[in-house]
C-alpha cells in the first residue's frame, strides 16, 4: 500500500514537473474553486431554518403590517417571503408569538393558526388519523399555553364527542385546562390573560364555546368563571372614577391655589379644599321641543327687536254643517213584541224636533326640534373653600422699641383681610371654575388667623439674639476703645518719662563733660601735663562728632534714638 501510494505521489510529480506554469495556474484555479465551493455548501446547510408564525399566506397588507409590528415589539427577528409568509427564527418563538397574536386578536379571520399534523401513510385508518389528529392538536395547544409568560406550565384535556345524527343529539365539545402560574405573576386575577387562553381554545378546537371552557389553577381554583368578577369589575370601575375626579380636583386646586399665592403670598395662603361631584352615568337623551314660527326675522342694525313670531300656523281645515228638522221614530220591535226602549225615551216618541250640528277641524302646524344627546361623565358640582389669613404687625413704642408684654414677648396687632379683597377673590375664583348658580357650585372665601405661635417664638428669640448680639457687640467696641484709650495713655506716659530721663542724662553728660574741660582747661593754665588714653581721647572725638551731627541735622538726630529705643 505504501508503494502504490509513493508510486502515485512520484507520478503527480513528475508530471507537475513537466506541466506549464499555464497548467499549474488552471489546476490551482480548480482546486480553489472546489475549495469554496464545499465552504458555501456547508455555510448553506448549517445556516438556520426559519419557522413560519401561521402555515398560510396574510392577504391582507394592513393586517400583515400590525402583524410584522407586534412581533417586532417583541423584540424577535422577523421575515415575510415574496408571497407574505411570516416566518421566525425557531419553531419556540413561533409558538410565542402566535399566542400574543391569538391573544390581541390579530390573526386575520380565515386562518389556521396552527400546522396540521402532516404525516400519511397508507395503512394508517380514519380511527388512527382521527387520534393522531387529536393527540396533535392537544400537544399544540399545550405548547401555545405554556408560550405565554404568565404559565410555568399546562394540562390540556379535550373531549370531542360522537357525531350524532341529529344536531340536537349532539354533545358540545368540550375543554379543560390546568395553569401553574409563574410566581409573581397576576393571571390568576387579570381577566384579559385569562380571556387570552380561552380565545387561544377557542381559535384552536372548531365549535368550542366559551361555557364549555374550564380554567384553573393547579388549586382548583376556577379562573375564567367571570361571573363572580363582576362586583370586582364594578369596584375597577368605581377606582377609576375616583381617580377621575381626584385628578380633576387635583387640577382645579394647583390652578387657583397658585394664583392665590401669588396674590396674597404663599404663607397667607396655605390650603385651598375643592370637592367635585360628577355623575359617571351614561345617558342618552331624547330632547322635544317645540318654539315659534319666525315670519320675519329681525332687522340688522336696530337697537329693538322688530321681528314678527307666530306660535302656529293653519296647515289645513275642515268645516260640516248638519240640519234636521222633523218628527222622531222609536221602534219597539217586532209585532205583539213588547219594545225594549227605556220609558224616559218612550215618552218623547212621535214629537217634533230640531237639531244643527258644526263641525271645525283645523290642523295647525308648529316648529319642532328633535335632540338625540349621548351624555358622557360630566360636572354636577363643584364646591371650593379657602382660607386667606391677614397679616401681623409689631407695636412700638415712642422710642421705636418693640412693645414688650409680661411673657417676654413682642405685642403683635392683627389686621385682618378687608371685605372688598374677600370678595374680589370670591368672584375671581368663581370665574376659574366655571361657576354655575343653577349646579348648585358653592365658593367660600373667609378670613380665619392662622396659629402662628411657633413662628411668633422663632421671630422673638430672632429678635432677642439679634439685641444680644447688639449689645455685645457694643460691649466689646466700649472695651476695645478703653483699652485702646490706657494704651495710648501708657504710650504718652512712658515717652514722657523716658524724655525726662533722657534729658536728665544728658545733662548729666553734660555736666560731666563740663567737669572734665574745665579740670582740662584748668590743668593747661597750670602747666600740668595731662596725660589722655588713647579711647579717651577717641570717646571725645565720637561724643564731639555726635553732638556737632545732632546740632546741625536734629530730626535725624531724634529718628536715630527712636530706632535705638525700639530695637532695645
Amino acid at each position: 500500500m505504501n508503494d502504490f501510494l509513493k508510486k502515485i505521489i512520484e507520478h503527480i510529480k513528475g508530471l507537475w514537473g513537466k506541466w506549464s506554469m499555464t497548467q499549474r495556474i488552471i489546476l490551482a484555479g480548480i482546486g480553489i474553486a472546489a475549495v469554496a465551493g464545499v465552504i458555501t455548501l456547508f455555510s448553506v446547510s448549517s445556516a438556520p431554518t426559519l419557522v413560519p408564525v401561521i402555515d398560510a399566506p396574510i392577504r391582507d397588507e394592513a393586517a400583515l403590517d400590525r402583524i410584522v409590528l407586534r412581533i417586532n415589539q417583541e423584540g424577535v427577528k422577523v421575515n415575510v417571503t415574496s408571497n407574505n409568509m411570516v416566518q421566525v427564527p425557531d419553531e419556540s418563538i413561533a409558538r410565542r408569538m402566535r399566542a400574543i397574536l391569538i391573544r390581541e386578536d390579530l390573526i386575520p379571520s380565515g386562518i389556521d393558526p396552527w400546522a396540521i399534523f402532516d404525516r400519511e401513510r397508507w395503512t394508517i385508518t380514519d380511527f388512527e388519523r382521527n387520534v393522531n389528529f387529536r393527540r396533535a392538536q392537544t400537544q399544540m395547544i399545550t405548547d401555545h399555553i405554556k408560550a405565554v409568560d404568565d404559565v410555568d406550565d399546562a394540562n390540556v384535556s379535550l373531549v370531542f364527542p360522537e357525531r350524532e345524527l341529529f344536531r340536537s343529539d349532539q354533545n358540545p365539545v368540550t375543554a379543560s385546562v390546568i395553569i401553574i402560574p409563574k410566581p409573581g405573576s397576576d393571571i390568576a386575577t387579570n381577566r384579559k390573560k385569562v380571556e387570552g387562553i380561552q380565545k387561544i381554545l377557542k381559535f384552536a378546537v372548531e365549535g368550542l364555546k366559551d361555557e364549555n371552557i374550564v380554567i384553573t389553577d393547579q388549586s382548583g381554583l376556577v379562573l375564567n368563571d367571570f361571573t363572580g368578577m363582576a362586583a370586582m369589575d364594578r369596584l375597577n370601575i368605581i377606582d377609576r372614577e375616583n381617580k377621575l375626579i381626584q385628578t380633576l380636583e387635583a387640577k382645579y386646586r394647583a390652578d387657583v391655589l397658585r394664583a392665590l399665592q401669588q396674590t396674597f403670598s404663599v404663607d397667607r395662603v396655605r390650603d385651598l379644599n375643592i370637592k367635585i361631584d360628577m355623575d359617571m352615568s351614561k345617558k342618552v337623551v331624547d330632547i322635544e321641543e317645540y318654539f315659534p314660527i319666525t315670519i320675519r326675522p329681525r332687522t340688522p342694525g336696530l337697537p329693538y327687536d322688530d321681528s314678527e313670531l307666530a306660535e302656529s300656523i293653519t296647515r289645513s281645515s275642515t268645516t260640516s254643517t248638519t240640519k234636521w228638522e222633523g218628527t222622531g221614530y222609536n221602534p219597539e220591535g217586532p209585532a205583539g213584541v213588547e219594545g225594549q226602549t227605556p220609558p224616559a225615551f218612550r215618552d218623547m216618541s212621535n214629537l217634533y224636533g230640531r237639531m244643527t250640528q258644526e263641525t271645525n277641524t283645523q290642523n295647525e302646524e308648529l316648529n319642532r326640534q328633535i335632540t338625540q344627546e349621548d351624555r358622557s361623565p360630566q360636572i354636577e358640582r363643584v364646591t371650593v373653600s379657602v382660607n386667606i389669613d391677614g397679616r401681623w404687625k409689631w407695636k412700638y413704642d415712642e422710642k421705636g422699641n418693640p412693645v414688650l408684654l409680661p411673657d417676654n414677648s413682642i405685642e403683635r396687632e392683627y389686621i385682618p383681610v378687608p371685605e372688598e379683597q374677600l370678595r374680589q377673590a370670591r368672584d375671581w375664583i368663581q370665574n376659574a371654575i366655571g361657576y354655575k348658580t343653577a349646579w348648585g357650585d358653592s365658593v367660600t372665601v373667609q378670613n380665619i388667623p392662622f396659629d402662628r405661635t411657633l413662628q411668633f417664638q422663632d421671630e422673638d428669640a430672632a429678635y432677642f439674639r439679634q439685641k444680644q448680639f447688639q449689645t455685645t457687640i457694643i460691649i466689646f467696641v466700649c472695651g476695645l476703645t478703653l483699652l485702646l484709650i490706657g494704651f495710648i495713655i501708657f504710650r504718652m506716659v512712658a515717652r514722657d518719662i523716658e524724655r525726662r530721663r533722657r534729658l536728665a542724662e544728658e545733662e548729666r553728660a553734660r555736666r560731666e563733660q563740663a567737669l572734665r574741660e574745665s579740670a582740662m582747661a584748668e590743668a593747661e593754665q597750670e602747666g600740668v601735663d595731662v596725660s589722655i588714653s588713647v579711647e579717651e581721647r577717641a570717646r571725645m572725638e565720637l561724643m564731639e562728632s555726635v553732638i556737632n551731627i545732632a546740632k546741625e541735622h536734629p530730626e535725624e538726630c531724634a529718628q536715630l534714638i527712636r530706632t535705638w529705643m525700639v530695637e532695645e
